[in-house]
């Protein structure tokens, strides 16, 4: 007589089987009707690919800023801002791949973007030694309003990709920005500083006391909002300041 607890352990492997079969179907199903696309190159993305397909991701235009003694973007900040290291992992060009995905991360709601280069961009600074003190990220904030309409900041999701691979913690909270402002985009660089200029401060600024903070952002370009932000940061105690940001002009 067969023992009630294998024909138990049958119909549950049995059903496990089926569920797979039905989960199988259901995923070509909805990959069918609503294809996972590259936001790189629109290609569809194969089994295993999140977020880029393995030929965007070769073909990323890096910095390697990484190698360098003294990098560009620190040499942007030389006289204005004291920085213990700054980096940035790739180039953009107008209308180029980068730019696309920058794009779609800042305001086609794919945040997730920011969080999978963040990730890549973390992997290349630890493999290299760089930012391994780093205590706490902290991505530049939006303004309430801007935040309420776009529905999430993306430097806040390349922040969390980042701290996984660095083991930090990211901070999210204390350092906000008090007014809102005119898009950076076309503006000139003295037009960009004072665009920036106080709108930036510290909910409780003892938190930062002696912390070594890695500032993030999606884009630098003239460095006017990460010099704000930074100004605020080291007069609220940080003890060490890094900056990176994702992209920046070729």
């Amino acid at each position: 007589m067969v023992q009630p607890h294998i024909i138990l352990q049958t119909a549950y492997n049995v059903l496990q089987l089926v569920c797979k079969e039905v989960l199988s179907y259901l995923v070509d199903f909805f990959d069918f009707f609503f294809p996972k696309l590259c936001a790189g190159c629109d290609a569809h993305l194969r089994s295993g690919e999140t977020d880029l397909c393995l030929m965007c991701i070769f073909q990323l235009p890096k910095t390697y800023f990484w190698d360098y003694d003294v990098n560009p973007i620190e040499k942007l900040f030389r006289g204005r801002l004291k920085i213990d290291g700054a980096c940035v992992y790739l180039y953009f060009q107008k209308g180029g791949k980068v730019q696309q995905m920058l794009h779609r991360m800042k305001y086609k709601g794919q945040p997730q973007i920011g969080k999978h280069l963040g990730i890549m961009f973390a992997h290349q600074l630890v493999t290299k030694g760089k930012f391994l003190d780093v205590d706490v990220i902290v991505p530049v904030p939006l303004h309430h309003t801007r935040m309420t309409r776009r529905g999430y900041n993306q430097s806040m999701f390349i922040a969390r990709g980042m701290a996984e691979v660095m083991h930090c913690r990211v901070d999210g909270r204390t350092l906000v920005r008090n007014h809102a402002t005119l898009t950076q985009t076309k503006k000139s660089r003295y037009d960009r500083s004072t665009n920036v200029e106080s709108v930036f401060g510290c909910e409780h600024p003892e938190f930062f006391k002696g912390k070594h903070v890695l500032l993030v952002d999606d884009v630098v370009t003239t460095g006017s909002t990460l010099e704000a932000a930074g100004r605020v940061l080291l007069e609220a105690g940080v003890a060490k300041l890094y900056i990176a940001a994702l992209a920046c002009p070729d």
